[in-house]
């Protein structure tokens, strides 16, 4: 099993957002990065777990847990010419982009702010906690999973 990061908007798609899905599952569309991109068509499998981070968020914070649910597959919000992560230069025939469907698990009873993750050993080589570190898509060890899951005082 792998673990990743997700980071999302809060005012374009939150945790809340996915509790209130019908089947609390969602498609994870958008992502146009190609580091990010390909962690997610080459590497996410079904049945790996995803820290929820809302970024641009006061405070930032690791909010829950997903689980992936769906394996990669083409994007198809970069064909719309309406949404706004449409891009030309992809289509159904040559997809460029590439997305996993998400089921939330968990949502933590209390928000992980970032500021109290800079304080955590454990966590002090994480992707996230590195200067500059711009990723929406990024893989956490089970040590850090570990760690944030103890944090959060939850278990699955």
């Amino acid at each position: 099993m792998n673990y990743w990061l997700m980071k999302t908007e809060p005012e374009s798609y939150s945790i809340d957002d996915l509790a209130h899905e019908k089947k609390k599952t969602t498609f994870w569309s958008g992502v146009r990065n190609y580091q990010a991109r390909n962690f997610m068509r080459d590497d996410m499998k079904k049945g790996d777990l995803v820290l929820f981070y809302h970024s641009n968020a006061d405070p930032p914070a690791i909010v829950g847990i997903a689980e992936v649910v769906k394996e990669s597959y083409p994007d198809h919000t970069s064909w719309d010419e309406n949404d706004h992560h449409y891009d030309p230069k992809s289509t159904p025939e040559n997809p460029r982009w590439f997305m996993v469907d998400i089921k939330l698990k968990k949502k933590f009873p209390e928000a992980l702010g970032r500021d109290q993750l800079t304080c955590v050993k454990a966590l002090a080589d994480m992707e996230l906690m590195r200067k500059g570190s711009r990723l929406s898509v990024q893989p956490v060890r089970k040590k850090e999973f570990d760690a944030i899951l103890k944090l959060a005082s939850v278990t699955l």
